[in-house]
């Protein structure tokens, strides 16, 4: 994993000081990088009956995709308010000052589908638990929550106790 690390940019005081900032986009554009991800990221879910990938605003579109494809599964976005043209389900959850809000359609997934949530970072596990609780609203069953790499201090895993957490990296 350390080929992974090697090809992830970090950048200080991004995006406010005192923040380190993990830049995986030096990681997609090395198609070698890329590709060792979306394998590292996709092995823990083999053998396991997938039907839906759902990857989280933004960079969760990057990896969730290329794992559905992996997959042959069709792929759903959880985006921030507003972006969805169609009715959606929406999902509320607490920033440190404040709250945040995901949204995904109402027919993005079905009720009894097994669903695999991806996204390329958890840190306090906010956005992911509010994911977790949209596909489960629309009566699907989350089977994993897969992300490239975790900030374990910030212990994001605590909002998703009940969940089988998969990561790569950790730092």
């Amino acid at each position: 994993m350390e080929a992974l690390k090697e090809r992830i940019r970090h950048v200080p005081d991004f995006p406010k000081p005192g923040i380190l900032f993990y830049d995986v986009t030096t990681l997609l554009k090395d198609r070698q990088g890329f590709r060792m991800a979306v394998d590292a990221m996709s092995e823990p879910h083999r053998g396991k009956s997938i039907d839906m990938v759902v990857g989280i605003e933004s960079r969760g579109f990057i990896f969730g995709s290329a794992i559905a494809d992996r997959f042959g599964t069709g792929f759903a976005p959880v985006r921030k308010p507003g972006k969805l043209p169609s009715t959606t389900r929406r999902a509320s959850y607490e920033l440190e000052y404040g709250t945040d809000t995901l949204e995904i359609h109402d027919d993005a997934v079905q009720a009894g589908q097994r669903v695999l949530i991806v996204d390329d970072l958890l840190a306090t596990g906010g956005t992911a638990s509010a994911a977790v609780r949209l596909i489960r609203e629309l009566g699907a069953e989350v089977v994993g929550v897969q992300f490239l790499i975790e900030l374990v201090d910030l212990k994001g895993r605590d909002r998703l106790q009940n969940e089988e957490v998969g990561v790569v990296l950790r730092y």
